[in-house]
This record gives structure tokens, C-alpha cells and sequence, in this order.
């Protein structure tokens, strides 16, 4: 009776089932998932050391000159920055510290600008590849349907490559403060009053955070359209995924179709072409967020345009949902097509 007990097993959770397939796809794509951001990120301090050092060669320089002077004094030994800011009147200080937020944004961004490659090219290859190798025939034969392999794609794309994309802008925005302060404590300046005070960067890590819900929902169209075009296509996937939408937009703009719903053709390429192309670039549903009527006059101002409530408010646009539907059924029809392409 033990020995017949033994050989039971009792059958894989479906949870645990769906975090192994996780698992799978992350360490199968681990170089555009995790290394990718961290690379940009790591270019992205790079560029900002390299240009410190070249500011500090060129101030230099001026200095030697006799060119850099403030109050009529001549800088000796470096810009002394402390002093600088000491003079500064209320509403500078403000444009100080938007500037020093909107550069710790730009910063933090360039791992999130690699993650809309990573997510199209990821899209693109992961039913066609699998049919292209003939791996495919070992996945079919393990106890995992093709919904819960489509699906798994599917969170990849819309949540954890952003999750990790997300974490390496954290990381390149925190060395972008320290890179900074360095340099503000090698110039008579306090860091802590002059970049940590002023700055938000605590703001602006909770509102990257909370770009991940927003982002997996309003990517579903344009990661649903590839995982199609993946399932579907039985060569080039990448110029199908392309050349469709775009031949669909010229067709509609050359006979003009939505005059027939009194809507101009302009319409058909932002809410089609465009969604099914360009929804796997974070920030590209900034422009039908609600923002509020701000006049923008420095960088202080262009912060009040990006904050957690402009970004949610795209939560309660028909944009965001009507192309989560799309998504979703173009999802669901590309694990039915999967099931088809491998049975010949």
C-alpha cells in the first residue's frame, strides 16, 4: 500500500503551474528582460559622468580665463555652488528642484525606452520561434495547455518585463543622485539641501512603480496584435506585423472610409494603427490622460503635468479599456491559432 501511495502525485497546482511557465520565460529571455534596462541604465550614468567631467574641463578652462565670474568675483577653485544657490530667489528655487525632478526622470527613462524594443521584439518571436525550432512539439507534450502558455507570454510582456524595466530605472535614477551629489559635495555645495531636499525622488519612484498597471493595460492592444501576428505568420512575422496596419491606414486615407462615420482618416491611425504599433511605449497614454490646464513656464511646471493622478486619470479613459478588449480578444484568438498551426 505505501509503494501504491508512493507513486501518487497529487497534480500540479495551476498556480504553480503558471509560475514555473513564468519561470521559463524569463530565463529564456533573461538578456532582454533584466540586462537590457540594466545596460541602458548603466549607459545612461555613463553619459551623465562623462558630461560632468567635461563641464568640469570646460569651467576649468573659464576660470583659467578669467570668463567665469558671479557678482563681479572671479571663481577660484571650481564653481562653488553653495554660493551660487545661496543667492537664488524663491521662484528659482522652485525651477531648481522641477529641474533636478525632471532630470531624475529623463534618467530613469532610459531603461523604459529599451523595454518598448524588448516587449515588440519579444511579441514578435514567441509563438513563431517555438514553431521555427520545433520546440514546440516538447512543450505540447508536457501537461500545460496553450491557453496557460499564451497567457504566460502575455504577463511577460505586460508585466514582468515592465516590473524589471521598472527596478533598473530605480536603480539608474538612485546612482543618478549619487553621481550628482558627488559632485555638488566636490564643489562647496550640500547635498542634502541642494539635491535631496528639493528633489522628489521618492515621488517619482512610486509613480514608475505605479505606471505597471497602467502600462499592462494599455499595451494590450499592440502586445495582443504581435502575439497574433507570432501565432499566425509562417515566415517574416515582423513585416506582416508591420506592413498590415500600415497598408490598412493608407487604404482607409486613400478612399477616405471614415468619412462614412464623419470622422477623419487621422482618427483610423492614432486609435488603430498607432494602438496596435505603439502601446508597448511607456508614457504613450499620456495623451489622452486628463491633465489638468497648467502653464508651463520651466521645469517645475512640466512636473505638475506628470504626477500619479494625470497617469491614473487614463484608468477612466474608453481608449485604455476599448483597446484592453481588443488586446485581449486578439490574445484569445492567438492561442486558438496556436493550437491550429501545430496541428498542421
Amino acid at each position: 500500500m505505501n509503494a501504491v501511495n508512493d507513486t501518487r502525485r497529487a497534480p500540479a497546482h495551476p498556480t504553480h503551474k503558471f509560475q514555473l511557465l513564468l519561470r521559463r520565460e524569463f530565463w529564456e529571455h533573461k538578456g532582454g528582460f533584466l540586462w537590457s534596462p540594466i545596460w541602458a541604465g548603466a549607459i545612461s550614468l555613463g553619459l551623465t559622468l562623462m558630461a560632468l567631467l567635461v563641464g568640469e574641463v570646460m569651467m576649468r578652462k573659464a576660470i583659467a580665463r578669467g570668463d567665469l565670474q558671479i557678482d563681479g568675483h572671479v571663481m577660484v577653485n571650481g564653481l562653488n555652488i553653495g554660493a551660487l544657490t545661496s543667492k537664488m530667489s524663491p521662484e528659482d528655487a522652485r525651477q531648481l528642484a522641477g529641474g533636478i525632478d525632471l532630470s531624475l526622470l529623463m534618467t530613469s527613462s532610459w531603461p523604459l525606452i529599451v523595454l518598448a524594443f524588448v516587449v515588440f521584439f519579444y511579441c514578435l518571436g514567441a509563438l513563431y520561434d517555438e514553431r521555427k525550432d520545433r520546440s514546440v512539439l516538447f512543450w505540447k507534450s508536457l501537461p500545460v495547455s496553450d491557453t496557460e502558455t499564451v497567457l504566460s507570454k502575455a504577463v511577460s510582456a505586460t508585466v514582468v518585463a515592465p516590473a524589471l524595466a521598472v527596478g533598473a530605472a530605480l536603480v539608474t535614477m538612485l546612482g543618478f543622485l549619487v553621481v550628482l551629489s558627488l559632485f555638488v559635495l566636490a564643489h562647496g555645495g550640500n547635498p542634502l539641501r541642494l539635491l535631496w531636499g528639493p528633489a522628489r525622488p521618492f515621488e517619482i519612484a512610486a509613480q514608475l512603480v505605479a505606471s505597471i498597471p497602467v502600462y499592462a493595460l494599455w499595451s494590450l492592444p499592440t502586445v495582443g496584435w504581435l502575439l497574433l501576428c507570432s501565432a499566425w505568420a509562417r515566415s517574416k512575422p515582423f513585416l506582416w506585423a508591420i506592413m498590415i496596419p500600415v497598408f490598412a491606414g493608407i487604404f482607409v486615407s486613400w478612399f477616405d472610409l471614415m468619412q462614412l462615420f464623419n470622422l477623419e482618416s487621422a482618427w483610423f491611425w492614432k486609435n488603430v494603427v498607432a494602438r496596435v504599433l505603439l502601446s508597448g511605449v511607456p508614457g504613450s497614454w499620456m495623451e489622452v490622460a486628463h491633465v489638468h490646464n497648467v502653464h508651463v513656464d520651466g521645469p517645475a511646471d512640466v512636473m505638475r503635468l506628470i504626477n500619479l493622478r494625470t497617469m491614473w486619470s487614463t484608468l477612466l479613459t474608453a481608449q485604455l479599456w476599448l483597446g484592453a478588449v481588443a488586446g485581449a480578444a486578439m490574445i484569445a484568438l492567438a492561442t486558438r491559432l496556436r493550437r491550429w498551426r501545430d496541428e498542421g
